[in-house]
């Protein structure tokens, strides 16, 4: 093998639970831990933490250190020579990953550090107790970004009430039902089936944020404890941001890891990574709200770098924030839902925890302790931004490649935007739909993404009348009948 054949020699994870703000772990604390922690796990110790000779750090929030990387490496003993930042996504910890292997592998650098830390819990906690967090800040010079720092959503779409990923997953969700031909009802008992098994694994997990393992039955029966979001998602199907969690991984060239006397058995072998973006980067824009192509695109260019097939994965971790997510890649890749391998190493987001744009971090390092248990065995993660517009995966391995990965193959052409209309009129029908709830449970506001007789896509949201919302969840809405007229600056749909 090419002796800057790029190999994780360690990782590190960290769930803190400080219920107050003023003694919790900052994000530098936290940061350190994990590396040193992945140093340890390792077996080189201190040692291996003063070789890193790059540093690249996922997007922390609420934290503006001038060069976080620079400023960590250095309270670790290291002297850096490149530094990466991200912007947000949750697929941009696997596209830094790849990034700072690809320069392992081009001879750049011999050991780098990837890490990422969350700490929403805490500010979150800060805020409302009017507590001041003064987190230290430092590090010269200025970090290469690396993704781009782009809203996801429109004004048209937040307008209509497209604000947040609770409101937005679900579109695609019931589209996907939709065109399944799978009935509402029928559909809610297998998105539990399959979440269920995403607890089995957080219950197993020392580093989850939720640790239990929960029934189908329970994950989608609304209670109090488990109230309707936005249809179809009650609470326990939604990722839970507020965490304060941490991950890191060093990545050294075989010879380097060789040198500093790391153990191969401690190797985990980076086999190909990629990334993907939807053409049409609004979600109301998309050709349609049943398929991900980019997503498919990032997986299978993975893959053909890493020169190997999906039938010789032993363990996935599938992006997922919410179940529509996992569906997504199962519908993309030609999965079954109940493959015996399942979709994830962690819990997913809603139960291990989806800690800002660094869940993938988490899902990278539980993936190597799992192929480091089964040698020879290859494993496939995917992350996912925004509203499945954004997509990275990468493939790693626990026995030496036959090959280096190869280039990156021709991506495949994406479907272009489609154009939406301002004001539409007359007969229409529903191509997807949600409905949000309060906090009380009471339904309170209707989406609609629909096509006008003509075939024109518009947004509306529907009258606020309790009946006509709970008539739109009660019976399959894609598909839907009624008419669409502007009123007050937004088009209203009011179903037949």
């Amino acid at each position: 093998m090419d002796e800057r054949t790029p190999v994780l020699v360690g990782v590190g994870q960290l769930c803190a639970r400080e219920n107050d703000p003023r003694a919790a772990l900052e994000p530098l604390a936290m940061l350190q831990a994990v590396a040193r922690r992945a140093a340890e796990d390792a077996g080189a110790g201190a040692h291996l933490l003063g070789e890193i000779d790059a540093c690249g750090l996922v997007e922390v929030v609420g934290w503006k250190p001038q060069n976080g990387p620079r400023f960590l490496a250095e309270t670790l003993g290291a002297k850096t020579r490149h530094e990466l930042v991200t912007a947000t996504g949750g697929e941009i910890g696997i596209t830094l990953l790849n990034r700072i292997a690809e320069r392992v592998a081009a001879g750049k650098s011999r050991v780098a550090l990837v890490a990422g830390c969350n700490n929403v819990r805490t500010l979150m906690a800060a805020r409302k107790r009017g507590v001041s967090l003064a987190w230290k800040t430092g590090g010269t010079g200025e970090p290469a970004l690396l993704g781009e720092s782009r809203w996801g959503s429109s004004q048209r779409e937040q307008d209509y009430g497209l604000r947040m990923p609770t409101a937005v997953y679900p579109l695609f969700e019931n589209a996907l039902r939709a065109h399944r031909g799978v009935d509402p009802d029928v559909h809610l008992r297998r998105l539990g089936e399959l979440m269920s098994r995403f607890t089995a694994v957080a219950a197993g997990n020392p580093h989850a944020w939720f640790p239990v393992f929960r029934s189908p039955q329970e994950l989608v029966t609304v209670t109090p404890r488990n109230r309707m979001i936005a249809y179809p998602y009650p609470k326990y199907l939604n990722a839970v941001i507020a965490t304060d969690q941490a991950a890191g991984l060093i990545v050294a060239s075989l010879a380097a890891a060789r040198a500093l006397g790391i153990p191969e058995e401690r190797w985990v072998y980076w086999r190909g990574g990629a990334h993907a973006v939807e053409p049409a980067w609004f979600a109301s824009e998309r050709r349609d709200f049943h398929s991900s192509p980019a997503l498919g695109a990032a997986a299978g260019a993975a893959l053909a770098r890493a020169g190997v097939a999906l039938e010789e994965m032993a363990a996935f971790d599938f992006y997922s924030c919410f179940p529509v997510a996992v569906e997504m890649a199962c519908e993309m890749l030609g999965l079954a839902e109940d493959d015996p391998r399942g979709f994830t190493v962690t819990g997913g987001l809603p139960y291990a925890g989806g800690p800002g744009s660094s869940y993938t971090l988490h899902a990278a390092a539980a993936l190597c302790e799992r192929l480091r248990e089964r040698p020879g065995s290859l494993g496939l993660a995917t992350g996912n931004g925004w509203y499945l517009t954004k997509h990275s995966a990468v493939v790693l391995g626990s026995a030496p490649p036959d090959r280096p990965p190869g280039a990156a193959p021709d991506a495949p052409a994406l479907p272009p935007p489609v154009e939406l209309v301002d004001e539409a009129r007359g007969e229409a029908a529903v191509e997807s739909y949600t409905v949000l709830y309060e906090r009380d449970g009471a339904p309170a506001r209707g989406i609609v993404i629909g096509r006008t007789a003509d075939g024109r896509r518009f947004l509306a949201n529907t009258p606020e009348d309790r009946a006509v919302l709970e008539d739109l969840v009660a019976r399959e809405g894609v598909g839907r009948r009624g008419r669409v007229e502007p009123l007050d600056g937004r088009n209203r749909f009011t179903p037949a």
